[in-house]
C-alpha cells in the first residue's frame, strides 16, 4: 500500500508538498501535476492524507497541571502517560501555572489540533472554561481539581476528610493553637483542605475569630509557605502547630521555622501531601499521603473509556488519603 512517502519519493517533492496538494495548499502547477501523477500510478488514495492527519491527532490526548516539578504533579502525570502508553496514546504535557488565561490558550491549542482529548487539574474552580470542548464532543477529564460547573468525568481526592483528619490528628498530639497555610483561594483543593482544618477546629471549641487569626494563604509554592510562616510566627499568641495544605508550602514553612529556631514537634509541622524525602528530614515530616500517581492512571483510564464509546453517565471518582505519622507531630510533650 502506497504511502505519503511513496508519493513524495515518486515525485521528486517533500511529503509537506503532497499533503498541500491535496489539502488545497498553494503548490505550483508543475508540481502539483508530478504528485497527482506519481499518486495515480502508485494507486494513492487522497483521502488517506487527510485519514492519515486524523489518525495521528486521535492518538493524542492533552495534559494540563499547574507545576509539573511539583512532586505530587509530576507522579499524576507518570501515572497519566504509563496508562497512555498502554493504550497507544501520546501526551502532550502543559504547565498552566494556575494561570487561567495561559490554561484558556492550552484548550484552545487542544481544540485546533483535534486533540483525542484532554485531562486538566483545573487553575479555577469558577473560571476554568471547559464548555467549548465539552461543545465540540471532546472528552474531558477533571482530575484532582473540579471547575465547579463542569459537565465532565472526574477523579479527585477526598481532602476535605483528609485535612480535618490532619487538624484532629495535631490536636489529639496535645498542641492547641493550630494554624494553617492554605493553598490560593479560589482552587477546589485549597477550598476543600480549609473546609476540613475548619471543622476541626470548630469541633474542637475554637471561635471564627480565631480560625481566622491563625489562617494564611499561599500560592502552593515554596516561597508561598515560607512568606505565610513567617507572618503565622508574628502573631501575639503564636501558633504551636501548623497545616499546611500542600507539600512545598510546607518545604517553606519549615525554612521559615529554621530560620525563627523554632524545631519540630515541639512546634508541629503536617503536610498535606507526602514527599520524596518526608522521611529523611529530622525529625521526619507528618504527612497527608495522596493517591498521585493512582489520580493520574484513573484519570487516563476514563478517558480512553470515553475515546473507546462508552456511553456510561457522567462519573467521579473520589480517591481517599492516608495519614502517615512521623516524629514532626509527636506533640508539644511526651505522650505516654
Amino acid at each position: 500500500m502506497a504511502t505519503i512517502s511513496d508519493v513524495a519519493s515518486a515525485a521528486g517533492v517533500s511529503p509537506a508538498t503532497v499533503s498541500r496538494v491535496f489539502n488545497g495548499g498553494r503548490v505550483t502547477a508543475d508540481r502539483a501535476q508530478r504528485v497527482r501523477k506519481a499518486a495515480a500510478d502508485l494507486g494513492f488514495s487522497p483521502n488517506r492524507v487527510a485519514r492519515s492527519l486524523r489518525t495521528q491527532r486521535a492518538s493524542v490526548i492533552g495534559l494540563l497541571v499547574p507545576d509539573v516539578e511539583d512532586p505530587f504533579f509530576a507522579s499524576l502525570a507518570r501515572g497519566v502517560e504509563d496508562t497512555a502508553l498502554r493504550n497507544s496514546l501520546s501526551v502532550v504535557l502543559c504547565n498552566t501555572d494556575d494561570d487561567v488565561e495561559k490554561e484558556r490558550r492550552y484548550l484552545d491549542v487542544a481544540l485546533a489540533e483535534q486533540m483525542a482529548g484532554v485531562i486538566v487539574a483545573a487553575a479555577s474552580r469558577t473560571r476554568t472554561d471547559l464548555s467549548g470542548l465539552v461543545a465540540r464532543g471532546m472528552p474531558v477529564v477533571a482530575v484532582d481539581r473540579r471547575p465547579r460547573a463542569a459537565e465532565v468525568d472526574a477523579v479527585t481526592v477526598d481532602d476535605r476528610h483528609g485535612a480535618e483528619d490532619a487538624a484532629v490528628h495535631l490536636l489529639e498530639r496535645g498542641y492547641e493553637r493550630v494554624a494553617c497555610i492554605a493553598g490560593p483561594a479560589g482552587t477546589s483543593t485549597s477550598e476543600d483542605r480549609l473546609a476540613g482544618y475548619r471543622s476541626a477546629m470548630r469541633d474542637a471549641g475554637a471561635s471564627d475569630e480565631q480560625i481566622h487569626d491563625r489562617t494564611r494563604h499561599g500560592d502552593f509554592r515554596v516561597e508561598g509557605g515560607h512568606a505565610a510562616m513567617r507572618e503565622l510566627l508574628a502573631l501575639p499568641e503564636r501558633p504551636d502547630a501548623v497545616f499546611v495544605a500542600n507539600n512545598l508550602m510546607a518545604l517553606g514553612a519549615l525554612q521559615a521555622l529554621l530560620e525563627a529556631g523554632v524545631e519540630p514537634p515541639a512546634f508541629g509541622v503536617l503536610s498535606f501531601g507526602d514527599l520524596p524525602w518526608a522521611s529523611l528530614v529530622r525529625p521526619p515530616l507528618t504527612t497527608v499521603q495522596l493517591p498521585s500517581y493512582d489520580l493520574g492512571t484513573s484519570a487516563a483510564e476514563l478517558l480512553q473509556d470515553r475515546l473507546a464509546g462508552s456511553g456510561k453517565p457522567l462519573q467521579t471518582v473520589v480517591l481517599r488519603t492516608v495519614l502517615r505519622v512521623r516524629e514532626s507531630t509527636q506533640g508539644p510533650v511526651p505522650h505516654a
